[in-house]
């Protein structure tokens, strides 16, 4: 089926009232009726016009063709799934039928006055929503702005604590109106964390680089480290390694199941760029004396 542009043919906006589609209307039938214009395609363009008028200046067509979203003039579009099924007709009736045929159809069938108008569901919206860690652990409020048949509307939802990255959220009945006593539409919002200075989000787990000196690692220590809410006390193990994790269960973020993921320090070693004439002392006695390498030779077998 192929798109027509019904505010484009009126040289209209999508948010015209009914006095301005009228007045449009008006001025192209009259410049392309057939008896007042000798253009090639005056007669195409006054069908076109009339096309257009008939859907527009009728509120039910016009929220149906409304809810079909926009599309590039003359390109392939398929109608909603529920559009299909609630058409009285067979499937090849459906497919062989133009925009016009079709919304024609969708609303109350002129002349016959035992025809109902078919109901139809209202459209889905699809957004994607950045929230920060602290508002994934927490939950939060977003307000959102829905422009739904070239009307604006402003909405207030509510963001469940323990949502992650790339998860899905439906908001059942806030998408566009329903059509004839059809059901409202649906919001779907897919969640994008945003990046943090010091975490990683992996599922509901969460990690970030612990840098330690030397001798914090190989002595043991305790340290201050940062959570998504108060700074905790890590105690380091004697002789920690470059590398290793360290886990704090239950600090992570929330999951679906209700518990909450775990929080993993990485332990990164570093060395100090700038030494005292005595810390060089120190550590020159500390290679003279240690036996330790952290190369290892393989040994290889004669074949």
């Amino acid at each position: 089926m192929k798109y027509k542009d019904y505010y484009a043919v009126l040289g209209i906006s999508r948010d015209a009232d009914l006095e301005q589609i009228k007045k449009a209307y008006r001025r192209l039938a009259k410049a392309h009726h057939p008896d007042m214009s000798k253009a090639v395609d005056a007669e195409s363009k006054f069908k076109e016009a009339a096309e257009a008028y008939a859907t527009l200046k009728d509120p039910e067509k016009r929220a149906a063709y409304d809810a079909l979203g926009q599309s590039t003039e003359g390109s392939n579009f398929s109608p909603p799934p529920e559009w299909r099924e609630q058409y009285q007709g067979s499937q090849s009736q459906f497919d062989q039928m133009d925009l016009a045929d079709l919304l024609a159809s969708l609303g109350r069938r002129s002349g016959n006055p035992n025809s109902t108008a078919h109901s139809l569901a209202g459209r889905d919206f699809q957004d994607t929503v950045q929230i920060s860690l602290n508002e994934a652990l927490q939950g939060t409020s977003l307000h959102l702005k829905l422009l739904d048949n070239g009307q604006e509307r402003e909405l207030e939802v509510r963001i469940p604590a323990g949502v992650s990255q790339g998860q899905k959220i439906r908001l059942r009945g806030m998408g566009g109106a329903g059509l004839n006593g059809g059901p409202n539409g649906d919001i779907y919002l897919h969640v994008d964390l945003k990046p943090h200075a010091v975490f990683k989000p992996v599922g509901s787990d969460l990690y970030f680089e612990l840098a330690l000196t030397p001798w914090e690692a190989v002595l043991g220590s305790e340290v201050e480290i940062p959570t998504l809410e108060d700074p905790l006390l890590l105690t380091i193990p004697v002789g920690s390694r470059f590398g290793q994790k360290l886990r704090l269960k239950g600090r992570g973020l929330p999951s679906s199941q209700g518990s909450r993921g775990d929080l993993f320090a990485v332990i990164h070693i570093e060395t100090p760029q700038e030494v005292s004439a005595e810390e060089l002392k120190l550590f020159e006695q500390l290679a003279a004396s240690s036996k330790f390498s952290p190369r290892k030779i393989i040994s290889r077998e004669k074949s």
